[in-house]
């Protein structure tokens, strides 16, 4: 065998193998458990949580049950998943199954549900989520020189809101409160065409400038003076504003997309517009402790 059909054989492995495990994970999610199903729902729960442990570089964490909390008197609803860099900012409070994570290590938080998508308690979750704001003051010391700020293309930043289901009829409405939506869907016993991930984009962000604004420009009005003061801005919105994330998208020879293998270049991408989490306010924190002590 050459070193090229080596190659080629290779690469057709390791699509083969996303498309099991794909299958694998869909099927394990359908298990079926009535009496308890508290205890299914964490188990699916775990299993979501294991596809992305699956995917996220080493620097990122998955983190079970999280409450997130900014410096500006807001906490979030419970989270059934989040994807944090633990590298650089500190657990404002962990104790066993307690978890509060301050808003700037947060990546992608994610909601599991199983067949009760309820349109209302979703857009509530997805709402607490939305209103915490990073904080733009930190004091951090650089290769050349030291920080006091954010930078300039990381301003403010949000988290990547994602909503796992196996219910596959998911309303346009209900899309939008969400980044990311996958569904598991199984509609036969053993095929494995027939047991995918359905992954579905949010269609307000055609670009990947679109995402990297959204991103690190978090409630920022006028974007286009944030832009003016980045070097070489007009190549870099050029570059991003050409690029979608369905050329992503892997298929296999039948052109049916490999969902798992394109969802990991697609969510990496976006992991990688954030990049690094925005640099830990202490004393903002020290100042929201301070101060409710005293009220």
């Amino acid at each position: 065998m050459s070193e090229e059909e080596r190659f080629k054989k290779a690469i057709k492995n390791i699509k083969n193998n996303y498309k099991q495990i794909e299958q694998s994970k869909v099927n394990q999610l359908y298990l079926e458990q009535d009496l308890h199903p508290t205890t299914i729902g964490t188990a699916r729960e775990e299993i979501w949580g294991e596809i992305f442990e699956g995917l996220i570089p080493k620097k990122f964490v998955v983190e079970r049950s999280v409450f997130l909390i900014d410096a500006k008197d807001n906490v979030s609803m419970e989270a059934d998943l989040v994807i944090m860099d633990e590298m650089y900012t500190p657990y404002i409070f962990r104790y066993g199954s307690i978890k509060f994570i301050p808003i700037e290590a947060v990546a992608a938080v994610i909601q599991c549900k199983s067949t009760s998508v309820d349109k209302k308690s979703l857009g509530e979750w997805a709402e607490s989520i939305k209103i915490l704001r990073t904080s733009e003051r930190a004091v951090a010391r650089l290769a050349t020189m030291f920080s006091t700020g954010p930078v300039l293309t990381q301003p403010s930043t949000r988290p990547i809101l994602i909503l796992c289901a196996l219910k596959t009829e998911i309303s346009n409405e209900l899309e939008e409160l969400f980044d990311i939506v996958l569904l598991a869907v199984k509609k036969g016993k053993s095929d494995i065409e027939d047991s995918y991930i359905d992954v579905r984009f949010n269609k307000e962000f055609d670009n990947l400038l679109k995402w990297f604004e959204a991103l690190n420009f978090n409630n920022i009005d006028k974007t286009e003076d944030v832009w003016k003061k980045i070097h070489n801005a007009d190549k870099a919105k050029k570059r991003l504003g050409g690029m979608k994330l369905e050329e992503f998208q892997v298929n296999d020879k039948n052109g049916k997309n490999i969902s798992l293998l394109s969802f990991n270049l697609q969510f990496n991408q976006l992991l990688m517009l954030i990049n690094n989490p925005m640099l830990f306010p202490h004393q903002d924190y020290a100042k929201l402790f301070q101060e409710c002590e005293e009220e």
